[in-house]
Formats: C-alpha cells, structure tokens, sequence
C-alpha cells in the first residue's frame, strides 16, 4: 500500500484544533465589501469549525 499523500489546498485553508476538529476562516470577506453591513464583516472576521457532516472527507484528505 502506498503512502497517501496531503491534499495541499485542504491542508493551507483548515488548521486542526486540540480535540480534533477543523478551524477555518469563513468565505465572503475578500471583496464586495462595500455591499455588506458592518455587523456581517465583523462577523465574518471571527474563525468558524467545519461542520461535522464534511469532516470525515476533510480529515482524510489532511491524512489525519
């Protein structure tokens, strides 16, 4: 059996936290800010967990 290699792209968007699961930055705040309220940007700013249903997929991916 081969080594399974880490999916970069995967790797470079979530960061693994100390019971397990995956921190990752929410989508939306890079452009059309303009258009957006200030009480979502904020929002947008804090790091959210992935949910559990893409968790399996995304660990494995990690080789985790």
């Amino acid at each position: 059996m081969y080594k399974m290699k880490t999916h970069k792209t995967v790797s470079s968007r979530f960061r693994v936290t100390g019971s397990g699961k995956l921190k990752m930055s929410k989508p939306g705040k890079r452009h059309l800010l303009t258009g957006k309220t200030p009480k979502r940007k904020r929002q947008l700013r804090r790091p959210s967990l992935l949910s559990e249903t893409k968790l399996k997929t995304y660990k494995r991916l990690m080789c985790i």
